[in-house]
This record gives C-alpha cells, sequence and structure tokens, in this order.
C-alpha cells in the first residue's frame, strides 16, 4: 500500500457520523433529546449550536402533537461528509407538520418557524405506518483539514444538499419569507 494515500485525515468516521435513540414521548424525553443530542455533538467535535435548538423544536413537537400513549419517538441524527441531519420520528403519521405563523401574543406556535429560520433545508415524509418523520439539515463548514472543530457554513451561501432528501417533503412557507423580507 502507499504510504501516501493512506492518510489519517481521510478516515470514514470523518464524512459518516449516526447517532439513534429512542425516548419516552414525554416532556422529560424531549429534554432528554435536546440534552443526547448536544452531547453527542460535543463528542463529534461539533458545534453544538443551532443544531441542539433544531432537536429542541422538534421532539417537542414529537411529544406535544405525535404523542400517542405507549409508543416511543426516535431522536436520529447523521453526519454525511458536510452535512448535519437531525431526523425525529413519532408514530402519528396521519398530522403531518404545517408551517404557520402565530399571532404575536400567541404562547405557542413558533417551533417549526424556528427550524425554518435555523435549517438550512427542513421537510417531512411518511414511515411505516403509523409513523412520520420531520427532519432538518444544516451545513457543516468546509474549514482547514485540521481543524478540530468545524462550523455551521453560513445559509446564504447557497449550500444545498440533495441526496439526503429522497422520499421525503421539503417544506417552505411564503408568509415567512414575506416577513424575512420586510425585516431585511
Amino acid at each position: 500500500m502507499n504510504q501516501e494515500t493512506a492518510t489519517p485525515e481521510a478516515r470514514l468516521e470523518d464524512f459518516f457520523r449516526n447517532f439513534s435513540v429512542r425516548l419516552s414521548p414525554t416532556p422529560r424525553g424531549a429534554r432528554l433529546a435536546r440534552l443526547l443530542a448536544a452531547e453527542q455533538l460535543r463528542s463529534w467535535g461539533l458545534p453544538v449550536d443551532p443544531a441542539r435548538q433544531v432537536v429542541a423544536e422538534l421532539a417537542a413537537n414529537a411529544v406535544t402533537h405525535g404523542r400517542v400513549p405507549g409508543r416511543d419517538f426516535r431522536l436520529t441524527m447523521y453526519v454525511i461528509a458536510d452535512t448535519l441531519r437531525v431526523e425525529v420520528t413519532d408514530t402519528c403519521g396521519d398530522l403531518p407538520p404545517h408551517l404557520q405563523l402565530p399571532s404575536d401574543d400567541a404562547e405557542s406556535g413558533r417551533g417549526l418557524a424556528l427550524v425554518e429560520a435555523l435549517a438550512d433545508r427542513w421537510g417531512w415524509g411518511p414511515g411505516l405506518r403509523p409513523r412520520k418523520t420531520v427532519w432538518a439539515e444544516m451545513a457543516l463548514e468546509q474549514g482547514p483539514r485540521d481543524s478540530s472543530v468545524p462550523g455551521l457554513r453560513d445559509p446564504s451561501s447557497g449550500a444545498t444538499s440533495g441526496p439526503l432528501t429522497s422520499g421525503f417533503h421539503e417544506v417552505s412557507c411564503p408568509r415567512l419569507d414575506q416577513k424575512r423580507e420586510k425585516c431585511s
């Protein structure tokens, strides 16, 4: 084997990482999802935020809107090349997520709007009946190879990731986009 081609920087675990856990559909389970996600991201040497907030919102939605007594939800995170993907699967597939802007005085209803703002892309897809999976993708910054902590790429850079969304629905919200333009 040629020693020049077998570099330690080109390890498979640098390009593909996976974490998955089943949790109870309770507020405690949602909190644990956020804490476990943050710890896993730290162990991978990746920045914790904004992924921690995305996990918190998706897990809270699974517990609030996708809860079926006696059935857990699953948190899955993986990194392929330069994309972090967060998936939350619940057992209420008959209620697809929909993004709506709450009134200014509403106490809840901002979760998916936060996911829309923090993630590069998000969407959902049906699973085996009665499941559905809501996912969000965040691009990781392409830095120097010896960088120990890569950051998140600026979403305005136009970077996308295509192959991770096969079979899923990507969601956009024209009202939120219009509201963003007014704020700019």
